[in-house]
């Protein structure tokens, strides 16, 4: 039996991080209820952009160009690059506006378990820009997982023949944070990362 347009509708919408069938339902029902408000619009957008939207062929970012917005722009500091591990950890970053140099999306982490290795992630275009001589640090912002963790040794060494500065994000208390509620792999890398304090 074909499903309704609504039960599909459904069903893609559960496909969405953060809703399941129920919110799903609840979601749909919501959009159908302002159709023209909307559910056409948001059609709309969606298709435009299904469309427009490209992966950016320097940095691996999507956007309507390509190259990307943040590659584009003439004012960002070309000897920094942050590599991250997606382009939602990009965005996260461009939020809080404290980096203004370029990016690099890994598009995932190494993982032996999941079967991706250096060949399936945008490793080899990274040294490449890394060995630019305007290019002087790369931060690697991968996560405090076991896989970023791998991820972030394989590309220090890969980054050695590149006579670049590699660092690292900081990992440990986060603001605001009190010490009761940290789990202790959180509090082991805090007292690794610790630092003098300034007077």
């Amino acid at each position: 039996m074909a499903l309704s347009e609504i039960d599909r509708m459904i069903q893609l919408l559960a496909k969405l991080p953060g809703l399941g069938p129920r919110s799903a339902r609840r979601a749909a029902l919501h959009l159908i209820k302002r159709r023209t408000g909307l559910l056409e619009p948001l059609a709309q957008a969606l298709a435009a952009a299904a469309e427009s939207i490209r992966q950016c062929g320097v940095c691996g970012n999507v956007d309507t160009a390509d190259p990307c917005a943040i590659c584009a722009h003439e004012a960002r500091d070309g000897s920094a690059i942050c590599v991250v591990e997606d382009v939602a950890d990009l965005w996260a970053l461009e939020r809080t506006a404290a980096f203004s140099g370029r990016y690099h999306v890994l598009g995932g982490t190494l993982s032996a378990l999941d079967g991706r290795g250096p060949d399936e992630l945008n490793i080899d275009t990274l040294v490449r820009r890394a060995g630019v001589e305007t290019v002087r640090e790369v931060i690697l912002a991968t996560s405090a997982t076991v896989e970023g963790q791998t991820t972030a040794h394989y590309l220090t060494d890969r980054l050695a023949e590149c006579g670049v500065t590699v660092s690292r994000l900081a990992h440990g208390v986060p603001v605001g944070g009190e010490l009761d509620y940290l789990d202790d792999g959180t509090l082991s890398a805090a007292l690794r990362a610790r630092r003098p304090v300034e007077s």
